[in-house]
């Protein structure tokens, strides 16, 4: 296999940060709410707040079903979900910050 240079092509990525992100900062996470909050995004608050406390990929996050965090019409404190990729069992806990959110949101989808 013939490999071609081309002197006057630079790679897309140069001068860019790669790889690994930092995590978010408390004060961050807390910018963002506060920010959601004041925009009445109730599904967006809910989700950022399940994201953040259960750690979940992408997809799984978005696979989950209301059955996955409430029993009856009760938001639950603690949801257990087989994440896509590992095929593991992963149970998480809800914050409170989080139960209401994620109940604004069930009564206002109806």
């Amino acid at each position: 296999m013939e490999t071609r240079e081309n002197p006057h092509r630079e790679a897309g990525n140069k001068g860019k940060l790669v790889g690994q992100k930092a995590p978010l900062k408390p004060k961050d996470i807390w910018a963002v709410r506060i920010h959601l909050q004041k925009a009445h995004a109730v599904r967006d608050l809910a989700m950022f707040n399940l994201a953040i406390d259960s750690k979940l990929r992408g997809c799984d996050l978005f696979s989950l079903r209301v059955r996955d965090v409430t029993h009856k019409s009760q938001v639950l404190s603690r949801a257990m979900v087989v994440q896509r990729k590992t095929q593991r069992l992963v149970q998480f806990e809800l914050t409170e910050p989080t139960r209401t959110a994620m109940a604004a949101w069930i009564a206002k989808a109806g």
